[in-house]
C-alpha cells in the first residue's frame, strides 16, 4: 500500500474537497497522509516535496504568486470547482444597496455595521479586501477591514443574521454559508476581487509514479462544482461541530457598536 501525503489550506471547503480526493485514492489502495495548514505555508510544502497532492490550488488570481516559484514541478490534474470572491450581505438588506460604492451613501452609512471580518491573512479575499477598503475610499467613512479565524469571520456574520444587523462579509463561492442563508453580492466595478478562478488539483511530478495512472485518470475525471462544494463544506462543519466553536482568545465578539 502506498502512502500519499495529501495537503489542504487549513479551511473547511478545502478539507471538504480534499476528503473527495482522498475518497479516489484510496479506491486505489492508498494510504493517505493528510495536512492542513494556512494558504502560503501549504504551498511551501508543496515546494519543499513535503505533500504530493494539493488540494487545491486556485489559479490565476488567488494562489498563482503562491504556485509560482515551482510551478514547473507539478501538474495540473483536473478542476474542482469554479470559486469567486465576494462581499456580501443578508438579503433583507435593502436592494437599493447593490454595489460596493453604496455603502458610502445613505441608508448603508445608517445601519452598515464598519467593521469588515476576514479569515486569515493569506487568503486571497484578505489581500483584495484590504485593496477595496483603500481603492473605494471606505476608511472615511468608518469601514475597516480585519482578519481573523473562521469562526470570527462565519460567527460574526451568523450572529449578525440572528439579530436582523446590516453587514458586510467578505466571503466567495463556494462556502457553507450560501447552502444557509441567501446572501447577495455587492457589485464592484473596479474588478479588485480577483473574478472566477480555477481550483485546480495539483499533484507534484515526483508523485506521479507512485498515484499510478488508474488513480490519475478518475481524478482527472472529478468535478465537484460550487453548489456541491457547499453543502459538503456544510455537512462538515454540522457534523465537526465546527460553528459552535468559541470566538478566538483575545477577540472580542462585535456587534452594532463597531458602527
Amino acid at each position: 500500500m502506498t502512502r500519499l501525503r495529501v495537503g489542504h489550506i487549513d479551511l473547511s471547503f478545502h478539507d471538504a474537497s480534499a476528503l473527495e480526493v482522498e475518497a479516489v485514492l484510496q479506491r486505489h489502495g492508498h494510504a493517505i497522509e493528510r495536512s492542513a495548514a494556512p494558504h502560503e505555508e501549504t504551498f511551501r510544502r508543496m515546494g519543499r516535496g513535503e505533500i504530493d497532492v494539493l488540494v487545491s490550488a486556485w489559479l490565476p488570481a488567488s494562489h498563482g504568486r503562491y504556485l509560482a516559484p515551482f510551478r514547473s514541478e507539478v501538474r495540473e490534474i483536473t478542476v474542482l470547482y469554479e470559486p469567486y470572491c465576494i462581499w456580501g450581505v443578508p438579503d433583507y438588506v435593502p436592494a437599493s444597496i447593490a454595489g460596493v460604492a453604496d455603502l458610502l451613501m445613505p441608508p448603508a452609512l445608517d445601519r452598515m455595521e464598519r467593521l469588515i471580518q476576514g479569515i486569515n491573512p493569506g487568503a486571497g479575499i484578505s489581500r483584495f479586501s484590504e485593496a477595496m477598503i483603500v481603492e473605494y475610499g471606505l476608511a472615511a467613512a468608518g469601514y475597516h477591514f480585519r482578519t481573523g479565524t473562521e469562526q470570527d469571520c462565519f460567527g460574526r456574520f451568523g450572529d449578525a443574521v440572528a439579530a436582523s444587523r446590516w453587514v458586510v462579509i467578505p466571503l466567495w463561492h463556494p462556502q457553507a454559508l450560501h447552502h444557509r442563508h441567501r446572501i447577495r453580492a455587492l457589485e464592484e466595478p473596479k474588478g479588485l476581487l480577483g473574478g472566477v478562478d480555477k481550483a485546480t488539483l495539483i499533484v507534484r511530478r515526483d508523485a506521479e509514479a507512485n498515484i499510478g495512472q488508474a488513480a490519475l485518470a478518475e481524478l482527472a475525471m472529478l468535478h465537484l462544482g460550487n453548489d456541491r462544494l457547499s453543502a459538503l463544506d456544510d455537512a462538515l462543519r454540522s457534523a465537526y461541530g465546527l460553528d459552535a466553536q468559541p470566538p478566538a482568545p483575545g477577540r472580542p465578539a462585535d456587534t452594532a457598536t463597531d458602527l
